[in-house]
């Protein structure tokens, strides 16, 4: 599940030795959710993303707790896992939070160096490093814990050779899979948390896996007339994994950081921001599949100061325009994203789409436009 060099061109990454560093990752492995109906999320995700179902565990196989389908788009793979019992682990976590993500997964080179390091400077232990094998090999894996329920799980999988984890068994694709994919890759997965803890999470995968602070918005960065918001960037050697941290700010109402907060019933993962080489393609397709969008409004796009910061993208703005799409600019390029609605009944998880053009920032030029859209949606909700 590492990422290649494409994918690494895709997300922003740059030249790193990774046997410098204490923590030392590869890559994503997997995202894994705790979902209400995981069969009927499978389909959602391949049918309106655009992803391939490969790999299934449950009570055929003898995994009798869950149900869990394995899907991927190019190196991004995620995994969606359903209580099959009242009383299974993802049921309860469902009935508290809704869908949402239980595990950010990466491919480490040993996980006992990763888990002994992270665990002397203070991680949570979860999970010991253990194996865990089938007759197609071994596993190495260990958990350490984070924000909320939300846990990173430490994976080397150098010795198997199964289509994905012990248990799983091979799947075939639950729809066609598409001539083209949607995306290709995970660039950063953000984290919602309490207003003043921010810093303290911020601190925990510097100490822990070595991270580095890589971008900060605070004060008035990022706030509207309404309401606001902090954030930090910590991110890996590499800039492969990357891990904004949001926490609320004071508004005169309700930010959208304080919604996810109280619909999910605490901390937990906001969004996935998942990389593409066509954007315009992406989500053309998306939106014909029935996946919605913000909006951002027609005088973003008319506005004469963004168009003579951002100068010349690989396509017309007013194609942007037609499609919602946001672009900004940075000293090493320019990117061009967008954002669903949230993928379930309850205000929490959305996703990012996102294209890369040498920029390395998250779009601070369009967070206005953003907030301003994501509160017109609370707004309808009755949430604002």
């Amino acid at each position: 599940m590492v990422d290649t060099a494409s994918d690494a061109r895709l997300v922003g990454a740059v030249e790193h030795d990774i046997s410098e560093d204490d923590f030392p990752i590869t890559g994503w492995h997997h995202v894994k959710f705790y979902v209400g109906n995981a069969k009927q999320a499978a389909h959602y995700y391949s049918t309106a993303f655009g992803m391939t179902c490969f790999a299934y565990r449950g009570p055929e196989t003898g995994h009798r707790e869950h149900a869990e389908y394995a899907l991927k788009s190019g190196g991004a793979v995620f995994v969606l896992a359903g209580g099959v019992t009242a009383d299974s682990e993802a049921a309860r976590h469902h009935a508290a939070h809704g869908d949402g993500v239980i595990e950010v997964a990466l491919e480490v080179p040993d996980v006992d160096r990763n888990y002994r390091y992270a665990v002397k400077q203070g991680a949570i232990a979860v999970a010991e490093p253990h194996d865990v094998t089938d007759e197609h090999g071994t596993v190495r894996v260990a958990v350490i814990g984070t924000y909320g329920e939300t846990r990173n799980v430490l994976i080397d999988r150098s010795d198997y050779s199964g289509p994905f984890l012990p248990g799983f068994a091979e799947r075939a694709p639950i729809v066609e899979p598409p001539q083209k994919r949607f995306f290709q890759a995970i660039d950063h997965v953000v984290g919602n948390v309490e207003l003043g803890r921010m810093h303290e999470w911020v601190h925990y995968y510097e100490k822990v896996m070595g991270f580095t602070n890589i971008v900060e918005f605070v004060d008035d960065a990022i706030a509207t007339e309404y309401s606001a918001l902090m954030s930090k960037v910590v991110a890996n050697g590499s800039r492969k994994v990357k891990f904004p941290i949001n926490e609320p700010a004071e508004g005169k109402k309700k930010s959208q950081i304080d919604e996810y907060l109280e619909f999910y019933g605490g901390p937990g993962v906001q969004h996935i921001a998942l990389a593409t080489g066509d954007i315009l393609s992406a989500v053309d397709r998306m939106r014909a599949a029935g996946v919605e969008f913000l909006e951002a409004p027609d005088t973003y796009y008319d506005d004469p100061e963004l168009r003579e910061r951002i100068g010349t993208v690989r396509v017309p703005i007013e194609e942007l325009k037609a499609r919602r799409v946001l672009v900004d600019r940075d000293e090493d390029g320019y990117m061009l994203q967008i954002f669903t609605k949230p993928q379930q009944d309850r205000p929490t998880m959305f996703y990012e789409i996102i294209e890369r053009h040498g920029s390395l920032s998250f779009g601070k030029g369009n967070f206005k436009a953003l907030f301003e859209a994501l509160e017109k949606e609370q707004a309808r909700r009755g949430n604002l």
